[in-house]
């Protein structure tokens, strides 16, 4: 029996975001091979392959080597206390924040217990990896949900290195503290640095005067009304903004970001973490002048992107969501969106420096203090935030792939639209005019094919917008595009990626703002027969 048929069903009461849907015959259809109707090229037209599927299996031997060695792990997902630097808030973690690092070299199996203490249903999803189906951690998707108090093992090779993070994908989960990296290492790898510094961001909203479901809630009864406001020059200050008397977390008027094209988040944030500390309160790493660090960046934010630099010291860009970047690419700052990741080398100076990572469009900011030798590092002032602001900062539209890693070219075998919509009244968000919903028709694949995904952003806010199961190589002015599993979609614009369909399963795509996915703003790539 496998891991997912261990698991108990939960009641469709219980559940709500990432399709938590009624289970059901419609549970019946996603954990089979088959669901069929009438209509066109839909996937249901088909033999949809399922998670249970033997071509999963298939998969899965396939990328596993021989006498790959295992690496056992438990994670407790409970409630508790955490402190953010200086301010203690009740939340859910996985025992400390970010969660354990989990490190793994390429071809390794992960075994990871999850325990949840949780009072609701959670899983685990593996960002990044394309693992097998049935390990993927959608609810309703590829597994049912863990329910509170029962346990669950996910079981999966990791196929590539590579910078990754795992997160629930249960209603707004992530925006609590239930988060981590995922580091798989290449033993080629280490060449051309010294040492390594892992940075999880995020902004952070729960237990300081409300929680993500609250916002949520509030954001769906008064739509765009609870938009982010920009934290002036103290951005530990929970809801500060033009009337701080009166603002409360959550709310507050539309943050704007050139960069990002608009309104740069829904969200007003009253701190911003890096490695679960605030910015008045930072992390440190020891160093030594004249090293090169490589920076493993993950923006593990629900709300927000941040703009990442190094001031005094440029960045090399090398990895862009865990795969090989060009190594022309180099700059002061770089843009993560929520869900991003991207690995950058810079030279310790001769004087400890800030890695300072500034909330795009919303004021605040996070950083890790890098110490050289016997010289410490001073915090980040607001002049260092505006020199960061006004740098060179490099975007998805200045990367390209690494010739290694690099698609070859080859025309489509199968285009599909995602027109990307919201928010209506009720602060929805779709795909193709639609909520998310687990029990209808996705977007047809079949194995082997080169798709081509079309990303058309008809809103005027931007949308980081993930592919599960898959990387894919982002087209556009440059040629190659990089290689991704997650490209930011500025206001009005087109985006287009290429992937090649060796991953057999029902694949999540959504939007990596929490509160738009949970909104709606999902579809699934379906692989049929």
């Amino acid at each position: 029996m496998t891991p997912a048929e261990r698991s108990p069903m939960i009641p469709n009461r219980l559940l709500n975001r990432r399709g938590f849907l009624a289970l059901g015959a419609g549970a019946t259809a996603a954990f089979g091979l088959a669901a069929c109707s009438s209509g066109g090229s839909s996937a249901s037209q088909q033999k949809k392959i399922g998670p249970t599927s033997p071509l999963v299996n298939r998969a899965e031997a396939a990328r596993r080597p021989a006498n790959a060695s295992v690496h056992a792990i438990g994670l407790t997902a409970q409630p508790g206390e955490i402190d953010l630097g200086g301010v203690t808030v009740k939340t859910w973690s996985y025992g400390q924040l970010p969660g354990p690092e989990i490190r793994l070299k390429r071809g390794q199996v992960l075994r990871a217990k999850i325990s949840n203490r949780l009072p609701q249903p959670t899983t685990i999803h593996w960002h990044g990896l394309a693992l097998r189906n049935d390990m993927d951690g959608v609810p309703d998707l590829t597994q049912p949900a863990v329910a509170a108090g029962r346990d669950f093992t996910y079981e999966f090779t990791a196929p590539e290195a590579g910078t990754f993070w795992f997160h629930p994908h249960v209603g707004v989960q992530l925006d609590r503290g239930l988060y981590g990296p995922l580091i798989v290492e290449d033993p080629a790898d280490g060449k051309d640095y010294d040492a390594e510094l892992v940075i999880v961001l995020d902004d952070w909203i729960d237990g300081a005067g409300t929680d993500p479901d609250a916002v949520l809630a509030g954001l769906k009864k008064n739509g765009m009304s609870m938009g982010g406001t920009p934290t002036s020059s103290m951005p530990d200050m929970p809801g500060m903004g033009s009337s701080p008397s009166t603002s409360m977390p959550g709310m507050g008027e539309m943050p704007k970001s050139a960069l990002l094209g608009g309104d740069a988040g829904d969200v007003t944030y009253p701190y911003f973490l890096a490695n679960g500390r605030r910015s008045m309160d930072p992390a440190s790493f020891a160093a030594k002048p004249g090293q090169r660090i490589r920076l493993r960046l993950i923006n593990a934010g629900g709300d927000t992107a941040f703009r990442v630099g190094v001031p005094g010291a440029g960045l090399r860009i090398t990895h862009t969501d865990g795969f090989p970047a060009a190594a022309a690419s180099e700059a002061a700052a770089v843009l993560l969106g929520m869900g991003e990741r991207v690995d950058a080398v810079f030279t310790v100076p001769t004087s400890g420096v800030p890695v300072l990572a500034v909330a795009e469009g919303k004021g605040g900011y996070a950083q890790v203090l890098v110490h050289a030798g016997g010289s410490r590092a001073s915090a980040a002032n607001d002049g260092a935030v505006e020199q960061l602001k006004a740098a060179k900062t490099l975007t998805v539209a200045d990367f390209t792939a690494a010739p290694q890693v690099s698609l070859a070219e080859k025309t489509p075998d199968v285009t599909h639209d995602l027109k990307l919509s919201g928010p209506g009244a009720k602060y929805d968000w779709t795909v193709n005019g639609k909520a998310y919903n687990p029990n209808e028709d996705g977007l047809p694949v079949r194995q082997g094919q080169r798709v081509r995904l079309r990303f058309v952003n008809d809103t005027d806010m931007y949308h980081p917008m993930h592919l599960h199961g898959h990387t894919f190589q982002v087209r556009g002015q440059r040629s190659p595009g990089p290689r991704k599993d997650t490209v930011l979609i500025l206001p009005r614009r087109t985006v287009e990626v290429d992937f090649d369909a060796d991953n057999p399963g029902q694949w999540l795509s959504h939007c990596h703002n929490v509160y738009h996915g949970e909104a709606g703003m999902m579809t699934v790539v379906s692989y049929v027969e």
